[in-house]
């Protein structure tokens, strides 16, 4: 058994001082009312009732009374303190997961919109003009000459509405020409370089992003539809905005000529669309490459191959 000091020294009335081993502390107060300062930080009120036997105690350290007076907190054990911590970081770990799964469909939705986008040009078109009713002065004179078949009307009359502007995200050098008021003839350049993805996005199972390299098929049919499509949208938009009974479209590309290892462009597609066919179509439930193969048309397409040239048809 250890053995212990403690001793006890009146320094006044109600004023005791307690010597121990190792600690001292100072005691104020009688029976029914006194506190002792111990010099280990720690202070113990004491009430009681004298004659009854009924007291109350109450001991705290100056280190908690600092700790409440500046707002600090008691310091979780150790084990509760890494739970919360392993908590936290699950819970950052699910938000994460959950941001990158939304951006993964995110990202997914946008490419098959565009790939639908690519299939859907021909769903468009422009307002048509009654040239019989044009109210415009500065239109008045091109009205007339284009009821009359000026074909340099035409000419400047799609220069003047840009008929093809809003498609140069899917061909470029447009080309139209013409010697005969019922036919418009347009060329285009193919951006299938630049219109086509390489890539199909799509979701795992776990909602993960994929992608992968777009197979040869889907790459030559996506591309026969888009050229298809935007062969639609052009002889609806000059139906559109001329009174011809035909339009004759060619699409091209840009390719180059081993032998001579110079560019040349050689044409893809080519048909001839008649405007009484085309009012009898619902474009909106149409696919564009079955169309234009329904009418006079030279196209020579393969599914694993895509595209090879072709002769322009003529009227």
């Amino acid at each position: 058994m250890g053995l212990r000091f403690r001793k006890s020294i009146k320094l006044c009335k109600g004023v005791k001082l307690n010597l121990g081993t190792k600690s001292a502390s100072v005691s104020v107060g009688g029976k029914g009312f006194h506190q002792t300062f111990s010099t280990t930080g720690r202070t113990t009120s004491s009430v009681g009732i004298p004659g009854t036997g009924v007291s109350y105690q109450k001991s705290f350290s100056l280190k908690d009374k600092f700790s409440e007076l500046f707002g600090g907190k008691k310091k979780e054990p150790a084990s509760k303190q890494a739970q919360s911590e392993k908590e936290a970081k699950a819970l950052a770990k699910q938000q994460a997961a959950n941001e990158s799964a939304e951006a993964a469909r995110q990202r997914v939705a946008e490419f098959e919109a565009a790939v639908d986008e690519l299939r859907s040009i021909h769903k468009v078109c422009d307002i048509s003009v009654d040239w019989n009713n044009v109210r415009e002065p500065g239109l008045k004179a091109l009205s007339g000459r284009i009821l009359k078949g000026d074909t340099d009307a035409y000419l400047e009359a799609v220069e003047l509405a840009g008929a093809f502007d809003d498609l140069v995200e899917y061909g470029s050098e447009f080309e139209v020409g013409t010697d005969d008021p019922d036919v418009l003839e347009v060329e285009f350049v193919i951006n299938s370089e630049e219109t086509i993805p390489e890539k199909v996005l799509s979701l795992t199972e776990t909602g993960k992003l994929s992608e992968k390299q777009m197979s040869a098929t889907m790459h030559y049919e996506l591309l026969q539809d888009y050229v298809c499509s935007t062969m639609l949208r052009i002889a609806r938009d000059s139906f559109a905005l001329l009174p011809v009974k035909k339009v004759v479209v060619h699409a091209s590309d840009i390719v180059v000529n081993t032998a001579t290892g110079n560019d040349e462009q050689q044409t893809y597609v080519s048909a001839v669309f008649d405007r009484a066919a085309f009012d009898n179509i619902n474009f909106e439930r149409i696919d564009p490459s079955d169309t234009v193969g329904s009418f006079k048309c030279n196209m020579d397409f393969k599914k694993t191959k895509g595209f090879k040239p072709v002769e322009k048809m003529e009227v």
